[in-house]
């Protein structure tokens, strides 16, 4: 299993904008890639404009059709004018214990 876990913000004025074009790419996501088996946008409650993107993928493979797919470059370019492309951070995480239900 694959965790990454990537944040970015919001450009002032685009909130709306971004909420539903978060809300259908999550959709799609869902409907598409069996080999996602997480992908949620969260948005921090004392900073609504930064957005953290919560992903477990099965494995690389799964990863790797993730960033090939169209819905996802299309998502990639709304970074410049729904979302700050400067603030972008991706991380690729380990799992050490827990679980999910």
């Amino acid at each position: 299993m694959n965790t990454i876990i990537a944040s970015f913000r919001i450009i002032e004025g685009k909130e709306a904008e971004a909420e539903e074009a978060m809300q259908k790419h999550a959709a799609t996501v869902e409907a598409n890639e069996p080999g996602v088996l997480t992908y949620v946008f969260l948005r921090a409650a004392k900073d609504p404009a930064l957005v953290t993107v919560f992903e477990i993928y099965a494995d690389d493979d799964a990863v790797a059709a993730h960033r090939a797919a169209e819905h996802q470059k299309a998502f990639g370019r709304l970074f410049g004018s729904v979302f700050d492309p400067a603030t972008v951070q991706i991380q690729r995480q380990d799992r050490v214990s827990g679980f999910s239900r």
